[in-house]
């Protein structure tokens, strides 16, 4: 070492600081000749500043004392930030000296195995969110040097300057950003290469923020980074869902001006649903407790932390989190906890907003079903506070969207995960007496606690759970409710449930409620639909088969149970029995319409049911008119209907089809000797005059709510005379 007065300008007191053991004292003394070095910049001294920078590369750092050697490479990384603000300086010759001071530097970086990386990334971390292009540059190009040399692992400390890498990204400067989209790209390459040494779980929380970036450079190469992670990582990145989730969503529903970002955005989506698996569901709370659960809470990544006017993004900095991260070669010992809490909350408030785009809301919903095939008995914690949202999307505009809500509103409905003890306990409030018992299976209330392992049941299963009526409950008030929605989409949606579950439950439970529903006008719209859907939809073939020959006890039991319900709507009941080739009971009911208080909306749907009858679906009835002598009473009925209508082009066509009937004068044959128009079946356990009986009691309520109705109608048109 040389003499002392050899290393002025260098105080006595940072030279020994320099050639001190202890990593705190030698960096107190870099931070002394980085002032030392803005001094001599700023008084143009650049004869004094070359004077530094030989002592320290000479004396320390090419020094056989290791701590000498130490001291020396982090006073010339010193040296090397003091003079990034010189490169920024307007004077060219000032500028110039800078760069060939900045050279001088890199060369013995690049030159020395020894250089001290520890020490010089925290100056490099404090100095990267500067907003001045050239100091911008000047940092790019020495993290690109550190990049280069192969002794140099700079991957470690990526979590420390990756968010002001993506900062940087975003400058205005062309020339920067693509020298920092180079940086990036060589890490990226290098994270490739080595996963197993990268700190996945340090890096997620700043990629998620800058997915959210506004620019779109960062935004698409931030979901890049993602989209590598989560593949790589695997599920060391699902700790961190909610907040992947809330920057990936919003992505799927950008245009073609932003096809790039979409189509990553959309692998993101779906590799991060692939790692959920059912083994998630069965893990009890003591194992969640003793195994590692690090996830972020949603709010963390709503908005976007004003990372360039505070500083950095210092996730590695924080001891705390540091204890809590995973590492891709950690996550074989260490159980992954997948925390729904999270995740089910950014999905609901996507599908609670109303301008989330249809892409967005089908992924989201596309996430709900998976969540409840693979994780069915947590997901079920959240059920009612999911369902209100679910059933309010039925209103969205796209058929496709609707689709998918019905596929999670019939997983919920069908899936043995949502059996509670006693049926309908999930919703006593709306609970009534005497229900018709569903279609329940035992095993959908014999769970076990070893969890739902290959117990994963579609949403075709015709099983019902306790849900199933709840959700019907919630479906037809909501009909109620927006009149509109059953008008446009209400037959729609019926029909898909029919595919999606049991369609004699749905017509079962529906029917069952209605008996029930004091809005008599609405129960009398929805009767009316669901006997359009029932006599019409080709999803309802094998229920109009069922009930067509009323064969078993448990047909015989549909049809007296639609039957109480039908009785809202006059002509549907009548045509229920034609369906169910009940045609006296049929004719018994036309004989009471004389009584009814017939109206002009009467009539038209006595006009719609002559159009159904001769559409195919009633082509065995027609045929059945060949048969007078075993089917009197349908010849009657449907000559009951003809006195009904007025000279009409429906009476014109019910005319001309009774015309067609062989033999009339056998109609004067003694009705006591015919039969009732079942052919081979035995209903005796049907009581016809109860039923009857029936119809004569919903149809006087009807009457008395009409009159009320037109008398509040008159109360009101007075009040406005006056």
């Amino acid at each position: 070492m040389s003499a002392e007065r050899d290393l002025s300008p260098l105080a006595p007191g940072v030279v020994r600081a320099l050639n001190d053991k202890l990593y705190e004292k030698r960096k107190v003394a870099a931070l002394e000749i980085e002032k030392l070095v803005r001094e001599f910049v700023a008084q143009a001294k650049t004869s004094q500043i070359k004077h530094v920078i030989q002592i320290l590369s000479q004396e320390f750092a090419l020094s056989l004392h290791p701590h000498s050697r130490k001291g020396g490479l982090i006073g010339l990384a010193a040296c090397s930030i003091a003079l990034g603000k010189l490169a920024a300086d307007p004077d060219p010759n000032v500028k110039s000296g800078s760069e060939l001071l900045d050279r001088l530097l890199k060369d013995i970086v690049t030159e020395n195995n020894q250089f001290d990386l520890v020490s010089f990334i925290p100056l490099l971390r404090e100095r990267i969110y500067s907003n001045n292009q050239y100091a911008r540059q000047f940092i790019i190009s020495w993290i690109l040097v550190l990049e280069s040399v192969p002794d140099i692992n700079l991957l470690d400390y990526l979590p420390e300057i990756l968010d002001g890498l993506f900062q940087i990204l975003g400058d205005n400067n062309k020339e920067i950003r693509k020298m920092c989209e180079m940086a990036l790209g060589e890490f990226l390459k290098e994270i490739k290469k080595n996963p197993s040494s990268v700190k996945f779980a340090e890096m997620a929380n700043i990629l998620v923020i800058h997915c959210q970036a506004a620019d779109d450079l960062i935004q698409l190469t931030a979901m890049c980074w993602m989209r590598e992670f989560i593949q790589l990582a695997g599920r060391v990145m699902l700790p961190y869902s909610s907040g992947i989730l809330t920057a990936v969503l919003p992505c799927l529903s950008y245009d073609d001006r932003k096809k790039n970002i979409k189509q990553v955005a959309n692998v993101c989506n779906q590799s991060l649903m692939k790692l959920v698996i059912p083994e998630d569901d069965e893990m009890d709370e003591a194992r969640q407790l003793t195994t590692l659960s690090a996830e972020p809470t949603s709010e963390e990544f709503v908005s976007k932390p004003e990372a360039g006017s505070s500083g950095f993004l210092d996730v590695a900095s924080d001891s705390s989190f540091s204890d809590n991260v995973l590492t891709a070669s950690s996550c074989e010992r260490i159980q992954v906890t997948l925390n729904l809490d999270g995740i089910v909350q950014v999905l609901d408030c996507h599908l609670h907003d109303t301008s989330t785009g249809m892409m967005t809301r089908i992924a989201v919903l596309k996430w709900l079903y998976h969540l409840y095939i693979k994780t069915p008995r947590k997901m079920f914690r959240h059920t009612d506070s999911l369902l209100p949202n679910l059933l309010r999307t039925l209103s969205d505009e796209s058929d496709e969207v609707i689709l998918k809500d019905l596929e999670v509103l019939a997983e919920i409905a069908s899936s043995p995960a949502g059996q509670t003890e006693g049926y309908g306990a999930s919703d006593s409030s709306d609970a009534q007496p005497n229900l018709v018992e569903l279609q329940v299976p035992d095993r959908a209330g014999q769970l076990s606690s070893s969890g739902m392992k290959g117990l994963e049941c579609s949403p075709s299963t015709p099983t019902m759970n306790s849900y199933f009526h709840k959700f019907m409950i919630n479906l037809l008030k909501r009909f109620s409710s927006e009149r509109k929605l059953l008008e446009t989409r209400g037959p729609f949606i019926i029909r898909q449930l029919c595919l999606l579950l049991n369609a004699e439950n749905i017509f079962h439970s529906m029917a069952d409620i209605l008996l029930r529903e004091e809005d008599l006008k609405f129960a009398s719209t929805m009767v009316h639909t669901l006997n359009t859907i029932l006599l019409t939809s080709s999803e309802l073939f094998q229920l109009r088969n069922q009930l067509k020959e009323l064969k078993t006890p448990e047909s015989c039991n549909l049809f007296c149970c639609l039957y109480r319900s039908w009785c809202h709507n006059p002509v549907t009941t009548v045509s229920l029995c034609f369906l169910t080739q009940n045609y006296k009971h049929a004719y018994d009911l036309i004989q009471k319409f004389g009584d009814l208080d017939i109206t002009v909306d009467f009539l038209t749907e006595v006009d719609k049911l002559v159009q159904l009858i001769e559409c195919p679906i009633f082509t065995y009835l027609r045929l059945q008119m060949l048969d007078v002598k075993k089917n009197p009473y349908l010849i009657k009925a449907l000559y009951g209907l003809l006195m009904l209508l007025p000279q009409s082009s429906a009476f014109q066509l019910l005319s001309h089809r009774l015309q067609c009937v062989p033999n009339p004068e056998l109609l004067q044959m003694d009705s006591t000797k015919a039969t009732t128009g079942l052919r081979g079946t035995s209903v005796s356990n049907i009581n016809y005059t109860e039923l009857l009986q029936h119809f004569e009691k919903v149809q006087n309520k009807h009457l008395e709510a009409r009159h009320q109705r037109a008398g509040r109608a008159e109360q009101l048109d007075r009040r406005m005379v006056l």
